[in-house]
């Protein structure tokens, strides 16, 4: 309430009053207005989506479907595995809890993770894998077969599991790309030889490989040798595969699918061709003890001679284990996997 003292009721005097009570009016009318707004009508941005989900952080704006929620941390490292329905892969996840996994099953179209066409052993599987994850990789990615036992793993009883404990990761950061096996024998130093080979029956690509080259590689000089460790199990970084571009990769694949070559012999192709794929020269054998130090951290081995090392790897004398390996050996004895070095022959 607003109070004004008598007194001389001039002119004047009224028209004062009228103009200061009219300049408090409106400061009080101006001061309701603006506090009543601002208490009960904050102002807040909110995100705009438009009707194709353009701005939608939880949509792929490739096929406008709603996807899961991204991650908020990246997937470090990875394992691309190329099974089959028989196989039994829980020794992957009760021992390498720690790796994201991608498990393919090549012959069932209802699994999770498959390709459309099985063709070309493992190399399906990855070429697949590479091409759906390219904008999206992990950092690290070992692409693996899915059983623990296998001729091939390089390791006294052919175990997957101290092979892949003992791998050196910050060593693939470095160099991009590396083999899983260090022993030469089968593959290197000279396994392939494009230009003269004739059939072979141990050696099934020989023959056919100078024009899968062609095809994989065109305008590349044909090498005159090809080598490196078999089989088909490596190491790859992100920034390794993307040197490559994606076209690259649906072309490699395309070929796979189109080849009249059989799957054994298309897949052998692409087996002696990831490390070119990567960025190595054609024969592609550093030293078993260089191998085994860099690559498995396994540096105080006794290593003969440059193709091996003694008590690491023996070639078997079939690609099948025998029923009950590691613990029964190839005549049935009994042996013991925990020793060091190889088992009983």
């Amino acid at each position: 309430m607003f109070f004004f003292f008598s007194g001389p009721n001039s002119p004047r005097r009224r028209n004062r009053e009228k103009a200061i009570f009219l300049t408090i009016f409106i400061i009080f009318a101006l001061y309701l207005l603006f506090f009543s707004k601002t208490s009960k009508h904050k102002h807040v941005d909110l995100p705009i989506y438009d009707s194709a989900g353009q701005g939608d952080p939880n949509r792929d704006p490739h096929s406008g479907q709603a996807t899961p929620a991204r991650q908020t941390t990246p997937i470090r490292k990875s394992m691309v595995v190329a099974s089959m329905k028989e196989d039994d892969v829980s020794w992957l996840h009760k021992f390498f809890p720690d790796w994201h996994k991608n498990i393919y099953v090549v012959d069932d179209q209802k699994a999770e993770l498959t390709v459309a066409q099985n063709k070309g052993r493992e190399s399906m599987v990855y070429l697949t894998y590479i091409i759906d994850h390219y904008d999206n990789l992990p950092d690290s990615i070992l692409f693996i077969h899915s059983q623990r036992y296998q001729w091939h793993n390089d390791d006294p009883y052919y175990d997957g599991v101290p092979m892949l404990r003992n791998f050196q990761l910050p060593y693939l950061e470095k160099q991009g790309y590396v083999n899983l096996r260090c022993a030469w024998i089968l593959g290197c130093p000279d396994e392939i030889h494009p230009l003269t080979d004739m059939h072979r029956d141990n050696v099934h690509a020989g023959e056919y490989f100078k024009y899968g080259f062609m095809d994989l590689f065109p305008g590349v000089e044909i090498p005159q040798t090809v080598g490196v460790s078999c089989c088909a199990q490596f190491g790859v970084t992100s920034w390794k595969i993307r040197e490559r571009p994606k076209s690259d990769y649906v072309r490699y694949r395309k070929w796979l699918s189109e080849t009249d070559l059989t799957d054994d012999l298309s897949g052998r192709i692409m087996e002696y061709s990831w490390h070119m794929i990567f960025g190595k020269e054609p024969v592609h054998c550093p030293t078993a003890e260089e191998c085994y130090c860099k690559v498995f951290g396994l540096c105080d081995l006794t290593c003969p001679s440059e193709d091996a090392c003694n008590d690491r790897y023996v070639l078997p004398r079939y690609s099948t284990l025998p029923e009950g390996w590691p613990f029964y050996g190839w005549l049935g004895q009994k042996q013991d996997p925990s020793k060091p070095g190889l088992p009983d022959s």
